[in-house]
């Protein structure tokens, strides 16, 4: 059974046996991570994509547990001229790894690394993760969108990762829209309240999400699925 670890912001973990994935690592510089880079020891670092509250920590991580980063052919690479171990893929593509599957999907966003996102990085992906018999939806920074619903039609998604934080992504109530579109089992409201631009009401989407259980996870939280 997967555990999942809410580390703030975007960043979560997922363990599955030896299997020890995380997604975006923005950690040192995320004013809610209650861990800092130097704690977290990993096999796989996925990537949504290269701004920098997602890429993140993800350079000193992979260098120090050796970890290999997933993520779109260009932040991949990008990564590899860091002097990670990387597996790049794209859009609509999808490859088994020894802890299980991952497909990238498309998200409405930007990408870019450093100060001013000068450092192009590809586009902005969501992630599909499947492992340990379960299927999980990173969304990663992204607007509403209707393919959300073939997403949701195409997988059975046990757990959802949504932005709400609105001004960068979808607020509350595209977010609400999603999680219909995508009809996951649960859904965990993600990018919020990292900085004023981005607060949300947590307890605001939980009440309007109808057909998933929402679970509003704190910075350190963990969860079962």
């Amino acid at each position: 059974m997967p555990q999942i670890r809410f580390l703030g912001h975007s960043c979560v973990t997922i363990t599955e046996g030896n299997h020890k994935l995380i997604v975006d690592p923005f950690l040192n510089d995320n004013p809610l991570s209650p861990v800092k880079a130097d704690d977290i020891d990993v096999n796989y670092i996925l990537l949504t994509h290269g701004h920098g509250d997602h890429l993140g920590d993800a350079v000193s991580i992979g260098k120090r547990c050796k970890a290999t980063v997933i993520a779109n052919f260009e932040l991949a690479t990008y990564c590899g001229k860091q002097g990670l171990e990387f597996h790049p893929m794209h859009i609509g593509g999808s490859h088994d790894f020894d802890f299980g599957r991952v497909k990238l999907t498309i998200a409405h966003h930007g990408g870019g690394y450093g100060p001013d996102a000068s450092i192009y990085t590809g586009p902005a992906t969501g992630m599909l993760v499947f492992i340990g018999g379960k299927t999980i939806y990173h969304a990663g920074d992204t607007g509403l969108f209707y393919d959300m619903k073939l997403i949701g039609e195409m997988n059975k998604i046990d757990l959802a990762f949504v932005p709400i934080g609105d001004n960068f992504t979808m607020g509350i109530t595209d977010a609400v829209k999603a999680v219909e579109f995508l009809n996951p089992v649960k859904v965990v409201p993600i990018h919020y309240n990292t900085w004023p631009p981005i607060e949300a009401n947590a307890n605001e989407f939980a009440a309007r999400v109808k057909k998933a259980e929402t679970v509003i996870l704190n910075p350190g939280d963990t969860l079962d699925i």
